[in-house]
């Protein structure tokens, strides 16, 4: 019968020695049974794992990496932990994850390119399996590189690379921001803007090639795009950068909307921005939709519950971090095809916050 180690006052860690001791295996076995590599019987797993439960082993996952070569986590670096959007992508990594008998560690760049490459060379240093990564931008991606040299799987979560032929899971941006502002153009507006957190030198948008992040690029192409369909002269100063957090956002949204040629239509990046412009318009006694038409990226909680409710493109967020995740797991477990980029489609839910401009009142 097997008896649980007694010892009083003692705080020793159960070993695998102990735990073959007790099954009366060889350390080797009790090794390979408690790693789960190599050839061992039913019978003998039976009573190993018998043994440390009895004994209440924990195995050393540092110990174990260095045996198996496997620690059994995957590492995640996104661009903002919270925003809502990454909060439910990662989500759905660590959903997948579970499932597949693997463990997550999260780091936050805040999209600042040298923080990635830190949290980069931590997880690679903590022996992760395989990286999922949101790119802070693509100039600069040699740490990507490296870690696909080195054999570790990894995938790109939101943001594809051009000419970095890895697996990689993106929503319909360009299509999805074509699709947002056409309706603003249906509804008459000719002011429109659109607002991101993205910045550069001068805090001034002047050509596409200062963005450097795949999404946002591909949401201003087609920002762009539809205001030249719609005969809108020169639609790249309606493009503003810099909402890179509450304090910025409220200053673009205020001297914006205090301008004699005011934007009548506002298309947001993100729902934080959004949420930020929703309370300037109100505490400048405006109103949405009369004063302002609002659309955002994202179905975060808030734009359901306001007066009126905010119309939203709605990104299959949680799939995106489920799908990202299982295409790395297949990876780890030995699958070697060819790298996939999976575009997933994206929809727009229409509410209160899109009306007619004033002057077509």
């Amino acid at each position: 019968m097997l008896q649980r180690m007694k010892n009083p006052g003692k705080t020793r860690s159960v070993t695998v020695s102990d735990v073959a001791r007790e099954a009366k295996v060889s350390k080797a076995t009790a090794a390979r049974v408690l790693g789960g590599y190599g050839v061992f019987s039913d019978k003998v797993h039976e009573k190993v794992m018998a043994a440390a439960k009895a004994l209440d082993y924990r195995p050393n996952e540092l110990a174990r990496s260095m045996t198996t070569g496997k620690s059994g986590i995957i590492g995640v670096v996104v661009g903002d932990i919270e925003n809502p959007f990454f909060s439910l992508a990662v989500r759905g990594i660590s959903d997948a994850a579970r499932a597949a008998g693997l463990n997550v560690i999260l780091t936050n760049s805040g999209e600042r390119i040298e923080a990635e490459k830190a949290a980069v060379r931590v997880l690679m240093g903590k022996r992760v399996d395989g990286l999922i990564v949101t790119p802070a931008e693509s100039r600069d991606i040699s740490h990507l590189r490296d870690i696909h040299r080195s054999g570790r799987p990894l995938a790109l979560l939101d943001r594809a690379l051009p000419g970095f032929d890895v697996d990689t899971v993106t929503v319909d941006d360009h299509e999805a921001a074509m699709r947002a502002t056409r309706m603003l153009a249906q509804a008459g507006h000719r002011q429109m803007a659109y607002v991101t957190a993205v910045d550069s030198a001068r805090h001034e948008y002047r050509d596409i090639e200062q963005i450097y992040t795949s999404s946002v690029r591909e949401r201003i192409e087609g920002f762009l795009a539809v205001c030249r369909q719609t005969d809108i002269e020169a639609p790249e100063r309606f493009v503003h950068l810099g909402a890179t957090g509450p304090d910025e956002t409220r200053a673009i949204a205020a001297r914006l909307l205090s301008r004699a040629d005011r934007p009548t239509a506002i298309l947001a990046s993100d729902s934080l921005i959004a949420l930020e412009i929703f309370r300037v318009v109100r505490q400048m006694g405006m109103r949405v939709p009369d004063d302002l038409s609002l659309i955002t990226f994202h179905n975060a909680d808030w734009t359901s519950v306001t007066s009126p409710p905010i119309t939203v493109i709605d990104q299959p967020v949680y799939a995106l971090g489920k799908k990202v995740a299982e295409l790395l797991i297949r990876r780890l477990k030995g699958e070697t095809q060819a790298p996939e980029r999976i575009v997933l489609p994206t929809s727009i839910i229409e509410r209160g916050s899109v009306g007619p401009p004033l002057s077509s009142q």
